[in-house]
C-alpha cells in the first residue's frame, strides 16, 4: 500500500520528457521528476522514493531525503510565513512543510527553529506539521524491556536531567547522574531503557549493560595508566565529581572496573594511588 509522507519502493512504468512515472499497487502512477531519478533509470527498475503531494495535490516522488517523515518529531526551521501558516524547510527542494496556525502553540517566526511532529492530514492527504507535540505522545503503552536500545531526541534541559522523545512515541528522561558525556538540545542519541514508570514515562541511561560498560571502562583506565607512566592519583575514594571529570563515568562503575582489574592482577590499589602491574 502506498504511504504518503514516507518512503516507498515503486517500479518505473514509463518514461516521459520530464521524468518517469512510477506504478503503485492500486494502479496509480506517480511522477518522479527527471532531475531526481537515478542515473541510467530504465523501465522496470525499482526505486526507493519519498512520496508527497505538491501544491496542486498531485502525488510526487523524489529521491531527496527529508529531515523527517510522517510519524516523526524533528526540529525544523521556518522559511516563510503567510496568511495560511508557517512553512518549514524539511529537506525537499520543491515543497516546504506547512504548520497551520491551528497547529502552532505560539505564532512562528521566519528563521525560527521549532520542534514539530510530521503528520498526514486524513481529509486532504497532505503532509503537514504540528507544534502541539503533546497530542502525539504517549498514545500507546510503552512496551520495553530493561536494557533495550532506543532512539532519543533531546528536547529540554531541566534541573534533574534531560527530557527526550523516545522512538517518536513516548516521553523519557535521562537523569543528571546518568550523563557522562555532553548532550545538546535537538540531538538524536542512542540510549538504553532503565525502567518504564507507572505513568508511562521512560527512564533512560546512556550506558548499555553493566558488563560491557565496565569492560570498556577497564580498558580506558589501563590506557590512562600507561599514558601516565603507570600511576594515577584517583581511586575508589576519590569524589564522584573527580571520577566523572576524569573518566566520564559514575563512581559505582569506576569501583567495579577497578575491582575487575585488581582481580585480574593488572593493577595495585593504594590509599591514594592506582598502580599498573608491569
Amino acid at each position: 500500500m502506498l504511504e504518503i509522507g514516507k518512503y516507498n519502493t515503486l517500479s518505473v512504468a514509463r518514461e516521459v520528457d520530464f521524468g518517469y512515472y512510477l506504478a503503485t499497487d492500486d494502479g496509480r502512477e506517480i511522477l518522479l521528476p527527471r532531475k531526481y531519478a537515478p542515473e541510467n533509470t530504465a523501465i522496470g527498475d525499482e526505486i526507493k522514493v519519498f512520496v508527497y503531494t505538491d501544491s496542486d495535490d498531485r502525488l510526487i516522488a523524489t529521491t531527496e531525503t527529508p529531515y523527517a517523515t510522517v510519524g516523526e518529531f524533528a526540529y525544523l526551521q521556518v522559511s516563510d510565513v503567510n496568511s495560511t501558516g508557517a512553512f518549514l524547510d524539511w529537506g525537499i527542494t520543491a515543497k516546504d512543510l506547512l504548520v497551520p496556525f491551528s497547529q502552532q502553540k505560539a505564532r512562528m517566526n521566519r528563521g525560527g527553529i521549532y520542534l514539530v511532529y510530521v503528520y498526514l492530514d486524513d481529509a486532504s492527504k497532505r503532509v503537514a506539521a504540528s507544534a502541539r507535540i503533546e497530542r502525539y505522545l504517549d498514545n500507546a503503552l510503552p512496551e520495553y524491556r530493561h536494557g533495550q536500545a532506543v532512539e532519543a531526541l533531546v528536547i529540554e534541559h531541566t534541573p534533574i536531567g534531560y527530557k527526550v522523545i523516545v522512538d517518536n512515541r513516548h516521553r523519557g528522561m535521562i537523569y543528571e547522574n546518568e550523563i557522562y558525556r555532553p548532550l545538546e538540545l535537538e540531538q538524536t542519541i542512542k540510549a538504553f531503557v532503565k525502567s518504564v514508570r507507572p505513568d508511562g514515562k521512560i527512564d533512560l541511561t546512556l550506558a548499555d549493560s553493566t558488563g560491557r560498560r565496565v569492560m570498556g571502562l577497564s580498558n580506558r583506565i589501563l590506557e590512562a595508566l600507561r599514558r601516565a607512566g603507570g600511576e594515577l592519583h584517583i581511586t575508589d575514594r576519590s569524589t564522584p565529581d573527580k571520577i566523572k571529570e576524569t573518566f566520564a563515568c559514575s563512581k559505582k562503575d569506576f569501583k567495579k572496573a577497578l575491582g575487575h582489574l585488581y582481580k585480574e592482577g593488572k593493577i595495585l590499589l593504594g590509599e591514594n594511588v592506582v598502580k599498573l602491574v608491569k
